[in-house]
């Protein structure tokens, strides 16, 4: 078995053939140039799309899988390799690439900020204002730590603060603050270096959450996911803030509505604003709660931007965190979502306006406060039939 690194496939001019074997959902979220897809458990099963007349190059997240399938077919008339590092190897080639060009940071920089409030001011920065004026997340006298987790979802919603301050009404301060958990070092050098290419102040603290949960089993995804937003809190108040703002957007709040109701028993949604239970005086924001995501990618791709995906260190054994997608139910329900507004285009605003528009006398019960109300409570004080079906 013979590994190769990313420039040696580069510089490889000739026919070869690059087969990506993490996820299905990674690979469509971006891959090698030109590679094909094979997921790593089905390799074996699917060697007839494997040839043995050109060299194959395989690639999976950190090149360890990729040498266990290249070291299993040598000497069986395939010359195949492993990429060194794997895709993270290609992700730091391009990094490096990026980094040559830092002569024209700015001028990336003013178009990434011109393309919010120009190409992208109807479905970007019309509904970002709409969702803070509609939601009022913001009050004069405000002091919000704006969270940047890396992705691409926080890192525009920066932008956006940026571009309101430039251009709304001047009644708030901003922190930009980054936790660094215990990402890899790849990961905590691309926020940083993405932050310096946008002109992002950022405030970065360090905890160290992933060890934390290293040798948690049960719903390690749950824990760490509460344990970064205490300290997001906690930090933020300590910064002076009375608000944190997170980056979910219109299409984590649909998903969460129907995993809600398939998986949960429960009709609830992803609230656009919250008070914080344990941090007195806190309010949780969510400033991207109108915005699509496919108009966040687009954005990204517009400005060949790129942003870390999920920076968890245990993404390829965690379903959960979206490394194999098998098990995760956000990937189900986003799936199925898309498969049903592929049918009808008003599926996802009507999911959406769903709990808007409860009309609880049709309801059989609901929970206030934590008091459940039965509709049977009021039942025999009405004697018309309101049932119109």
């Amino acid at each position: 078995m013979e590994r190769k690194t990313i420039q040696a496939l580069i510089e490889d001019a000739g026919e070869k053939l690059v087969i990506d074997i993490r996820s299905e959902e990674d690979y469509k979220r971006e891959t090698y140039p030109g590679a094909i897809h094979i997921f790593h458990e089905d390799f074996m099963d699917e060697l007839d799309r494997v040839p043995k007349d050109r060299p194959v190059y395989l690639i999976c997240y950190t090149g360890q899988k990729s040498d266990d399938i290249a070291e299993e077919l040598s000497g069986q008339g395939y010359e195949i390799y492993s990429i060194d590092g794997g895709f993270h190897s290609y992700l730091r080639y391009k990094l490096q690439k990026l980094m040559e060009k830092e002569e024209d940071k700015l001028d990336r920089c003013e178009e990434a900020e011109r393309s919010i409030v120009k190409k992208f001011r109807k479905e970007i920065w019309r509904k970002f204002t709409k969702a803070i004026n509609e939601y009022e997340l913001i009050q004069d006298g405000d002091r919000i730590a704006v969270c940047i987790s890396g992705g691409k979802d926080s890192m525009l919603m920066a932008k956006l603060f940026q571009e309101l301050e430039r251009h709304g009404k001047k009644n708030f301060e901003v922190v930009y603050l980054v936790m660094n958990p215990g990402y890899n070092e790849l990961n905590y050098q691309t926020i940083l270096n993405n932050a310096k290419l946008l002109e992002v102040p950022v405030t970065v603290f360090k905890t160290e959450i992933f060890d934390t949960v290293a040798d948690i089993t049960e719903s390690p995804c749950y824990l760490c996911a509460r344990m970064r937003r205490g300290y997001l809190y906690s930090k933020a108040k300590e910064l002076g803030c009375n608000k944190i703002a997170l980056g979910h957007h219109f299409d984590d709040v649909i998903e969460t509505i129907l995993m809600g109701m398939l998986y949960g028993a429960q009709i609830q949604t992803m609230m656009p604003k919250l008070h914080s239970t344990n941090f007195e005086g806190m309010e949780l924001i969510r400033p991207l709660y109108l915005i699509r995501e496919a108009d966040i990618i687009k954005w990204m791709h517009y400005n060949e931007l790129h942003f870390i995906q999920c920076a968890c260190r245990f993404t390829e054994n965690c379903a959960s965190c979206g490394g194999t997608e098998k098990g995760s139910k956000r990937a189900e329900i986003k799936e199925l979502i898309h498969e049903l507004a592929e049918k009808n285009p008003v599926i996802e605003k009507n999911i959406f306006r769903s709990v808007e528009n409860v009309n609880l006398s049709t309801v059989i019960a609901y929970k206030q406060d934590g008091v459940t109300h039965h509709f049977l409570t009021t039942y025999a004080g009405h004697g018309s039939d309101s049932d119109k079906s």
